[in-house]
């Protein structure tokens, strides 16, 4: 496990999160960016656990249920967690190319609560406390 890796993992995702909620708050909210900049903040979150993990390689991929399979079959604390992957794996490279559906306020509110929720998820959260002792 390389903890700097682990550490600019959880950086990108803290910061693709605060994207999408300062974009929340625009007098025009681009519905698409800020559900894409949670689908990346769950997707780096998720990485960064599978790199800490030592769960190698990590396949080059955006598929966010594919990852949610790797970090669930090394901790089952990911259980929760696969309705969220699924909900924003569709804004995960979709919503940047045309596409046939709408994206509304709802899906907005709801992508920003399931990147927290990843966040805010024990092994995560473990994973970033760790990283830090090791300063």
């Amino acid at each position: 496990m390389n903890d700097e890796n682990v550490q600019e993992w959880l950086h990108l995702a803290d910061d693709d999160l605060y994207s999408a909620k300062i974009l929340s708050e625009a007098v025009r909210k681009p519905y698409e960016i800020i559900c894409y900049h949670c689908a990346q903040a769950a997707e780096k979150y998720l990485k960064g656990f599978l790199t800490y993990a030592n769960i190698v390689p990590i396949k080059k991929t955006h598929d966010l249920v594919f990852l949610y399979d790797q970090c669930f079959n090394h901790n089952q604390e990911f259980l929760n967690v696969k309705p969220l992957c699924e909900f924003l794996n569709r804004f995960a490279n979709d919503t940047r190319y045309p596409h046939k559906y709408e994206v509304n306020e709802n899906d907005m509110f709801f992508c920003i609560s399931a990147a927290e929720k990843i966040k805010n998820l024990k092994p995560i959260l473990d994973t970033r406390k760790s990283i830090q002792n090791t300063r």
